[in-house]
């Protein structure tokens, strides 16, 4: 054999150079591709995965409707009459605080967990007083309505009377007279003027009049 058929032409030599380029950048190229299509892909999945908690926070805590509270805050009196002797009676008169909270109450319920995005609108109801099961007096609560997230407070009046009953006597002679107060309202919260769901609050409250003193000594609200 010749050198002359020895020797490798240098054109071949840069065509293989060439052909092993143009392999490596099309390798690179689908490289390429396949990371960004899995970069897109996680992008993807992440966004999938914040927008479900989104929703899923938006329906625990915005959408979700819960119960408003109906409760007595807070009285005073303006006439305050009462007799323990053979026939044991009182007459009071009395200005009472109402609150219809839409959002939570007490130090012990905090946070949104408790509270309503929507309007809660309440149609008008009583609030009976009793004693011993006996109706004492009777409170008028006019239809209103209570914004989302606070509180609809009103003043109401009643009068409380009650005579010639045996248990009375030993209750006035102990200093403190306990009363009930129990209402029923019934509502609708609205959200975003859209969605509506009835929602019925009971008051279920014991008011502790101490009679010396002529002021409420205790106020419990379930």
């Amino acid at each position: 054999m010749t050198d002359k058929d020895q020797q490798i032409h240098p054109t071949s030599q840069a065509d293989d150079h060439t052909k092993h380029d143009e392999e490596t950048a099309v390798l690179h190229s689908k490289e390429a591709r396949k990371k960004k299509r899995m970069k897109c892909l996680l992008y993807i999945a992440i966004f999938a995965v914040f927008q479900t908690a989104i929703i899923l926070l938006f329906a625990l805590t915005v959408m979700k409707i819960r119960t408003p509270k109906f409760r007595v805050q807070s009285a005073t009196f303006d006439t305050f009459n009462f007799s323990s002797n053979t026939n044991p009676s009182f007459n009071m008169s009395m200005n009472i605080e109402v609150g219809v909270k839409n959002t939570n109450f007490g130090h012990i319920e905090v946070g949104v967990k408790n509270t309503n995005f929507g309007h809660y609108k309440f149609r008008n109801s009583t609030i009976n007083f009793l004693y011993d099961g006996l109706i004492v007096g009777e409170a008028f609560v006019p239809e209103a309505r209570a914004r989302a997230r606070s509180t609809k407070k009103f003043n109401i009046f009643v009068n409380l009377s009650l005579g010639n009953v045996p248990q009375l006597g030993s209750d006035l002679d102990s200093g403190i007279l306990s009363l009930k107060s129990k209402s029923t309202l019934n509502g609708k919260v609205e959200l975003f003027k859209v969605l509506k769901k009835k929602k019925s609050t009971e008051m279920d409250c014991i008011l502790a009049i101490n009679l010396r003193q002529q002021l409420i000594g205790d106020l419990r609200c379930k």
